[in-house]
């Protein structure tokens, strides 16, 4: 295939950036979305000229690093996948890509389409801890009790890879999925009731303090997130605000 991308060029944070045109030749439609990048950045570096800045880790869908706003979708317009989980037989031969950074003002733009998503490791951090006892008569996991009704729900909302999909598709910039996501995981679990209130009231403020944007249900996040979080992570992290408050 060939194609033509449309790349966000961005030096650096302080930078003015712009979408600069590429052409590429000889895509295989086998190819990953990243491999993709790699030829293009294998024939700028070719040229003499400075590859795109774009993050990328496991390239197997577990870690969320490789976040790319891909012809108006987070991640492409596959669902339930990440970018490098998105392979070039979605495209057509002579299609026009256009590629962009997440967008939110909470994920500034390092370089290209880096962001900055340290604000999620933040709102983690606000929630604190769990209470275990670690004396040396710690209790067997195994011994305490947990319905599976429970059990499945904190595992679908451990699933969450925070990769901000929900945040860049969103039109307020919420981050209300990823941490409704954070928050059921321990709500469900027996494990995470001693700083229950706590825990949900800190990571509420940091998202705040944060610079995200309201939800207003419109389910955009639970569309593009490539684990499915469900929308009723919200719900719940709302109903232990709630209670967290009284």
């Amino acid at each position: 295939m060939n194609l033509t991308l449309k790349i966000w060029r961005q030096k650096d944070a302080s930078s003015k950036g712009q979408m600069v045109d590429y052409n590429v030749t000889d895509i295989s439609e086998h190819m990953s979305f990243l491999e993709m990048m790699d030829v293009l950045n294998e024939q700028l570096i070719d040229v003499g000229e400075e590859p795109v800045a774009f993050d990328h880790d496991c390239r197997e869908g577990i870690c969320g690093m490789c976040s790319m706003y891909i012809n108006g979708q987070a991640h492409g317009p596959d669902r339930a996948i990440t970018t490098c989980q998105l392979h070039m037989r979605t495209f057509k031969d002579g299609d026009t890509i256009t590629i962009e950074p997440f967008r939110a003002a909470a994920f500034p733009v390092i370089k290209d389409l880096v962001v900055d998503r340290s604000a999620f490791e933040r709102i983690q951090q606000a929630g604190g801890y769990i209470s275990v006892n670690t004396s040396g008569n710690t209790q067997d996991a195994n011994a305490i009790p947990i319905s599976k009704y429970a059990a499945d729900k904190a595992m679908d909302a451990a699933t969450c890879i925070g990769c901000g999909a929900c945040v860049a598709t969103c039109k307020n910039s919420s981050a209300m999925l990823f941490v409704g996501a954070k928050v059921s995981q321990y709500a469900l679990l027996p494990q995470g009731q001693i700083e229950a209130a706590d825990r949900v009231r800190n990571m509420v403020e940091q998202m705040d303090l944060e610079g995200f944007g309201n939800c207003t249900n419109t389910g955009a996040c639970e569309v593009e997130c490539p684990k499915g979080i469900s929308l009723d992570n919200i719900a719940r992290m709302n109903r232990e605000l709630i209670k967290a408050s009284v």
